[in-house]
């Protein structure tokens, strides 16, 4: 390849990775979703066994993982929608994805008790 081809995976490219598999995860969670809700008029007690699966810690952690995937793909929406939109959007790419990052982990903080909680006192027995 000839110099300065060759991209050097910077934000960017991250931003994209990370975004394709947050949607990618994001689906798969809604198959699935869409699949054990169908499952109450094939079996209401099989859908009972799965729904009581889903008040473990592990599924805590997941739906945890989930509201992760989902913030962070909502947000870098939004600075792709300003990257496309707005003139200067392409200037100013590399700040707004900092920001985004900022605010996820802000919210992904606050979201911890919220979601984590209940798994932590099972855990612990209290």
């Amino acid at each position: 390849m000839p110099a300065g081809t060759l991209y050097r995976g910077r934000e960017g490219m991250w931003s994209w990775v990370a975004h394709r598999v947050t949607g990618v995860l994001i689906f798969f969670f809604l198959f699935v979703h869409v699949l054990d809700t169908a499952l109450v008029r094939v079996s209401p007690e099989a859908y009972d066994e799965v729904v009581a699966t889903y008040k473990t810690p592990i599924v805590a952690l997941l739906e945890y993982g989930l509201v992760a995937a989902i913030l962070f793909h909502a947000l870098n929406g939004l600075r792709v929608i300003a990257v496309d939109f707005w003139s200067k959007g392409p200037r100013y790419q590399k700040q707004m994805l900092w920001t985004v990052v900022g605010v996820w982990v802000v919210l992904m903080v606050g979201a911890l008790y919220p979601i984590l909680g209940h798994a932590v006192r099972e855990v612990l027995g209290s």
